[in-house]
């Protein structure tokens, strides 16, 4: 499956050119013999009604999809023109980096963003913000601001920038993801490819709760899934009901599988907007997200690593190393070991270790399954907290 972050669209200041041609085809036919045939459709004649017998009452007409597609375009166009203006451009400007050449070249990196706290605080994601000597924002206005970053997130992908001098942007409604259903409508607000700033696209809910490997033993959860165009430098920008509340940050999309020449259209992911609340509300405040620590190195079992291991157990998490002083010591946890399960949540490749540790709070004291040699223990900890 080959996954691109719908992120930022990279430039260096060399200038680049390049030419994209398309061609589109259409076509449309049976528009005559239609109407052709409507015409010709033979209509029976009325059934005479009997004296004194009242003839039922019609059932009203159901309201013509004319009507409906005007309704939706109306919602959308109210729903552009009371999010818009909170929409912005992140600019990126990285580290200056020698290139093979000898020169100096700065890269550029463009996001987007939206307007979520009074202040000028501004949520994107974490991979547009990363590697940044200096940030900047652009608004729908055109006018461009200097910002800075108050704090970043990489397992939610969630930053958040403050706007230097606060120009007074209006706020996004944050919505209820939780309230969301299949099928319901929804339009997506960007930068996309980092030049076409505020480009509107529409689109539906193609899915709810997915989860996606992101390699290195994590998956991202609770993603909305979106048939919505996303676009490199949409990373960070609102998908929005059409009440106007923004109900997700688009965060990556889906091209294909990695393994086939089979190529995906349509698969666009979203970080639903009550996990951007609480992640958000951390990062202003505390500049990281509080999440629970155990304090161990570790790697996912498969049933090749066991084999060679001499293992008995074909799946969990397997402990590398132990910090020192960490929950984890306390507990008694060695190396070697083998995690199994925390509480009663089995970890396997659709479980990994930090996913599920993930689902605990710090200060929390959970049991650790473990099998030791062939053995199945039982160790309790009481979870730390990471300042990642």
């Amino acid at each position: 499956m080959t996954r691109e972050r719908s992120g930022c669209w990279t430039l260096t200041l060399a200038v680049i050119f390049s030419l994209i041609f398309g061609t589109l085809a259409g076509g449309v036919a049976g528009f005559g013999v239609a109407r052709w045939m409507a015409a010709r459709a033979v209509v029976p004649p009325p059934t005479p009604t009997p004296q004194g017998v009242q003839q039922p009452t019609p059932a009203p007409a159901s309201p013509p999809a004319t009507v409906l597609t005007v309704q939706e375009e109306s919602a959308t166009i109210a729903v552009v023109a009371k999010v818009g203006p909170s929409v912005v451009t992140v600019v990126n400007l990285k580290t200056p980096q020698w290139d093979f050449f000898g020169n100096l070249r700065q890269p550029q990196s463009l996001g987007s963003g939206v307007v979520i706290a009074p202040d000028g605080y501004v949520v994107t994601n974490n991979h547009v913000v990363e590697g940044n000597a200096s940030l900047s924002i652009i608004a729908a206005s055109g006018q461009k601001y200097d910002a800075e970053l108050v704090g970043a997130d990489d397992l939610s992908d969630l930053a958040v920038l403050r706007i230097l001098g606060d120009p007074g942007l209006p706020m996004a409604e944050l919505g209820d993801s939780d309230a969301l259903v299949q099928g319901q409508r929804v339009v997506a607000i960007g930068s996309a490819l980092g030049e076409f700033k505020n480009t509107v696209t529409v689109g539906v809910i193609s899915g709810l709760d997915r989860s996606i490997d992101m390699g290195e033993g994590f998956r991202m959860e609770g993603l909305i899934q979106t048939d919505a165009a996303i676009n490199h430098g949409n990373s960070g920008g609102p998908l929005v009901n059409l009440q106007g509340q923004v109900i997700g940050i688009n965060t990556l999309i889906i091209r294909g599988d990695g393994t086939t020449l089979d190529v995906a259209e349509g698969l666009g992911f979203a970080i639903p907007s009550n996990t951007v609340r609480m992640v958000t509300a951390q990062l202003i405040q505390y500049g990281y997200v509080r999440r629970p620590y155990l304090g161990i190195s570790h790697v996912e079992l498969t049933p090749g690593m066991a084999t060679y291991y001499g293992l008995s157990v074909t799946q969990g998490t397997l402990v590398v190393r132990v910090v020192a002083g960490s929950p984890a010591d306390r507990a008694g946890l060695k190396p070697g070991d083998v995690l199994l399960a925390i509480n009663d949540e089995t970890l396997d490749s659709e479980h990994p270790f930090l996913n599920v540790l993930l689902h605990h709070q710090p200060g929390e004291t959970v049991t650790l399954h473990v099998n030791r040699y062939g053995q199945t223990l039982t160790l309790q900890a009481t979870l730390g907290e990471s300042q990642r």
